[in-house]
């Protein structure tokens, strides 16, 4: 059972460590910002004395100083520019962290590689990298430097009135002590309420978007008033925990505006009471007026941090969901990082083993076999067996438990990322393409290419055949995920992108699946003129596939049950 917050929820302590730490490294960052701010404060209580000596020069009569006046002026533009270089400061403070933090972020997801959607919605991950560390900008650009400016600024007016009166100061030191202890009371369940509302947003923005991909499904079955239902559900209970949220801003906005009136109205009854019994003379009025205009001045600091409060109670809800990226790995003793060379790719699997999910067992266990340079390897088996397991090893998206991989005898995980996509290139059941035109689509394995080679790949591939039938040829648009192409016209777009690429290693991912027997074998026959010469790994439950040629392993439950020699020569092309 998970704990409340009490400090021993692990995900809730490891983001509240986490949030400590990276307030501690914008207090760095801030230190312009705040800067700018005690300079500002510091010409706040130029302007209010020199405001309060022309306001005593005018109410007693006495000759007017008019450098009183462009004295005056000549703050309150200096305070104008202060104010504009400290929104510039803040602003760079926040875009900073916002860049190290997504990069973060990135580095971590990419890291995990396509086996972190086994687990986790690309919507939610979406919401994290995109909305949860956009949250986070108030804490670093106002909220860090809010904080210690509440401190260091109040207590340079209190210096200030204390020149002027005394009583004044002390006055203004109790009602400011009153305003955090109202922002606790009233931040009270607070951080909750705020990770209740980025919860029910990324509910949201995930349920959206999957309805938006299965859009074409919920009209078919009718399901639209249900969906729009749901929609309109999750929306509303968004909006209410947002105003929770909002409610929190309010009452402690309310608490700062309670103590700075009952400051304003105690110095005003007293400096009246004053005044009506010394008479209105320069040496009881100039403190007077000196304290009523710093006043405000005293609680501008606080007034700051009651309005950055609010970005701290957000940053408390996006921290938890981004501690709870998967870590990058522990780092590993030095070792040589290798490339291999790109003529011929020889493949070794030594007992692999490799687990997604404990409670449903091993992917693969002990599995051992050797692909030769230019030989063709066809992975048999039902679904769920492991042959995709096995791709994504050879794609890099993820390590072995145990055993070896080599490639040319070297060890893929002392491959950097870069040697092995230049000898990878790999077409699965469903390919990704891109909203743009074919020809982007293509360019997308070799975007240096000409014209030319885009031409051939697309010939090899037998795509001109497609792209004949189009009004703009390769310069025809499509949309995302391919929409406006067959399944078998999607497939040809990726077989030129191979073509293109020219890599030594062909990883194929059931490339056949969901197509129909006739736009199978066309793609079959595409797929074994990409294949000569090379060295293919084709993963595939389909009887025509197996016909592909080559030497079959059958795999069962992540065990190698017989590899045999195929003869196939009648699926020759």
């Amino acid at each position: 059972m998970a704990r409340s917050d009490s400090g021993k929820d692990p995900a809730k302590a490891a983001a509240r460590a986490w949030l400590a730490r990276e307030q501690r490294a914008g207090r760095t960052a801030s230190r312009p910002v705040l800067g700018l701010h005690l300079a500002g404060t510091v010409l706040a209580i130029g302007q209010a004395f020199l405001a309060a000596s022309v306001l005593t020069q005018a109410f007693t009569a006495q000759p007017l100083d008019t450098r009183l006046l462009v004295g005056f002026a000549v703050l309150a533009v200096l305070r104008a520019g202060l104010s504009w270089g400290t929104e510039r400061a803040a602003f760079a403070a926040g875009a900073a962290a916002r860049r190290r933090l997504r990069t973060d972020a990135l580095t971590r997801l990419l890291h995990a590689g396509p086996a972190l959607l086994r687990t986790r919605h690309s919507g939610d991950l979406a919401t994290i990298v995109v909305d949860r560390i956009e949250a986070l900008d108030g804490l670093f650009a106002r909220y860090v430097p809010a904080a210690i400016f509440a401190t260091v600024g109040p207590a340079l007016v209190l210096v200030a009135v204390l020149y002027a009166d005394p009583w004044a100061a002390l006055l203004l030191l109790g009602c400011g002590l009153l305003v955090p202890v109202g922002m606790a009371i009233a931040g009270i369940g607070a951080a909750a309420a705020s990770r209740s509302q980025f919860l029910a947003m990324a509910r949201l923005q995930a349920r959206f978007l999957d309805r938006v991909r299965g859009i074409a499904t919920i009209v078919l079955y009718g399901r639209a008033d249900d969906e729009e239902r749901a929609l309109g559900a999750a929306a509303t209970e968004l909006r209410k925990r947002t105003m929770r949220v909002l409610r929190v801003a309010f009452l402690s906005s309310v608490v700062l505006d309670l103590a700075a009136a009952l400051a304003m109205i105690v110095l005003a009854i007293h400096y009246f009471t004053v005044l009506r019994a010394g008479g209105v003379t320069a040496p009881l009025l100039w403190p007077a007026l000196a304290v009523l205009l710093l006043a405000p001045e005293f609680f501008a600091p606080l007034r700051t941090f009651s309005a950055a409060y609010q970005d701290k109670l957000h940053a408390t809800g996006a921290a938890e969901a981004l501690v709870d990226l998967p870590p990058l790995p522990e780092p590993e003793p030095q070792r040589t990082i290798r490339t291999v060379a790109a003529q011929g790719v020889t493949i070794a699997f030594d007992t692999v083993s490799l687990t997604w999910d404990p409670a449903r067992g091993k992917a693969l266990d002990g599995i051992s076999f050797r692909v030769s340079a230019g030989e063709t390897l066809v992975l048999a088996g039902p679904s769920g067996s492991g042959k995709s397991s096995i791709i994504e090893i050879l794609l890099g998206f993820v390590r072995p438990d145990s055993g070896r991989v080599t490639i040319n005898g070297a060890d893929i995980t002392d491959l950097v990322p870069q040697a092995l996509s230049r000898l990878t290139a790999w077409i699965g059941q469903r390919p990704v393409l891109f909203a743009g035109t074919i020809r982007d689509n293509i360019l997308f394995a070799r975007p240096e290419a000409s014209d030319e080679e885009i031409l051939d790949a697309a010939r090899s591939a037998r795509l001109d055949s497609v792209t004949a039938t189009l009004p703009l040829g390769l310069n025809t648009v499509i949309g995302e995920g391919g929409y406006g192409l067959s399944g078998g016209q999607a497939q040809r777009v990726a077989i030129a992108r191979a073509y293109l690429k020219n890599a030594p290693l062909l990883l194929l991912d059931e490339p056949t699946a969901h197509l129909d027997p006739a736009t199978e074998q066309e793609v079959l026959d595409s797929l074994r003129r990409l294949a000569l010469g090379r060295t293919v790994v084709l993963a595939s439950h389909s009887s025509a596939a197996h016909g592909f040629g080559g030497r079959r392993l059958d795999i069962r439950d992540g065990h190698v049950v017989a590899p045999q020699r195929g003869a196939a020569a009648a699926g020759a092309a």
